[in-house]
């Protein structure tokens, strides 16, 4: 079982992780497109990691370009802020499950860039 917890707070990922450890192999955040560093096994076997980052560009602002998201920062208009196309890669995890009983024996942040 995986849980996807998409939500900003991560106070409330975190509470979701302790309340279904013990219940799913792997339990992680998404949303904010940071990877955080707490990825860990949970007492009760269960994978946790607050965010798993983003697959996209990472010169970029949310895989936005930047100069477009600046300007919609700075004076307030809409405008279209188009795909970054630099610095492409892949964050998430790798796990390995025990089939026998679902809990989590093995856990490892990954990042792959072209």
């Amino acid at each position: 079982i995986i849980i996807d917890i998409h939500c900003e707070a991560t106070s409330e990922k975190m509470a979701i992780g302790h309340e279904f450890d013990g219940k799913a192999g792997l339990i992680v955040g998404t949303h904010t497109h940071v990877p955080t560093a707490d990825g860990r096994i949970l007492k009760g076997g269960t994978a946790y990691q607050t965010d798993l980052g983003m697959t996209g560009p990472r010169e970029s602002v949310l895989g936005r370009e930047i100069e477009a998201c600046l300007g919609r920062f700075i004076d307030g208009m809409p405008r279209k802020c188009p795909v970054a196309e630099n610095d492409v890669g892949m964050q998430g995890c790798l796990v390995k499950v025990d089939r026998s009983n679902g809990s989590t024996e093995a856990f490892e942040r990954v990042e792959f860039r072209i």
